[in-house]
């Protein structure tokens, strides 16, 4: 007969073991997380008295002039006005004639250009701009009939498409669009990414990562 030995994990190999799977689960519940639930309330909404009206600003109707181009156009002359974080979120009058904005600043600015033209489709997330990032940051999601893009007119110069984010960037955690607020609700992973929320929830938007 013979007789096989198998020698069980130590205390310390099954911890490190552990923490593998946790971090690759973390990443997963993160890169899930593209779907959004109505809420009624978000941490930020005080915070975002002063650009309100902008974000529930009815736009354009009807307007077809919207194109890629003239988004990218638009991203790369917010992209070129140089990086300087403000406690308060700036109207995009103050982006415009200010000598630097933040990507908070730039993001509205961006979503007021594209509400002008009629866009219906388009939200303001703040997230995470990658899932080590220990600050939030805030981009634009924009739905087409072609897919949907993101537009990060802070770190981009041009929008490009979602799918290719990969699995550890632009994490969101709450979107606005219109009157409507929205929290990030993962399809995986449930429980961690709703606690991911609950622990970024009071960090202001930057994108110094």
């Amino acid at each position: 007969m013979v007789t096989i030995s198998i020698r069980p994990y130590t205390l310390r190999k099954a911890g490190a073991v552990g923490l593998v799977l946790f971090c690759l689960s973390c990443l997963s519940a993160f890169a899930q997380s593209s779907h959004y639930i109505t809420v009624k309330s978000t941490p930020y909404d005080r915070q975002m008295t002063r650009i309100r009206p902008v974000l529930t600003s009815p736009g354009s109707h009807g307007d077809q002039s919207l194109s890629l181009g003239l988004v990218n156009s638009w991203i790369g002359n917010l992209r070129a006005i140089p990086y300087g974080f403000s406690m308060e979120w700036k109207t995009p009058e103050e982006v415009r004639t200010g000598a630097y904005a933040d990507c908070k600043g730039k993001a509205v600015a961006l979503y007021n250009a594209m509400l002008s033209r009629g866009a219906d489709n388009v939200r303001l997330v703040i997230g995470k701009r990658t899932w080590t990032s220990r600050k939030t940051h805030a981009w634009l999601e924009w739905a087409t009939s072609n897919g949907t893009y993101i537009l990060d007119p802070t770190i981009n110069w041009s929008a490009f498409r979602a799918e290719r984010t990969g699995r550890s960037s632009y994490i969101p955690l709450y979107a606005y669009a219109g009157a409507q607020k929205f929290r990030a609700a993962p399809t995986a992973g449930g429980l961690f990414a709703s606690n991911s929320n609950a622990l970024y929830a009071g960090q202001r938007p930057a994108s110094r990562l």
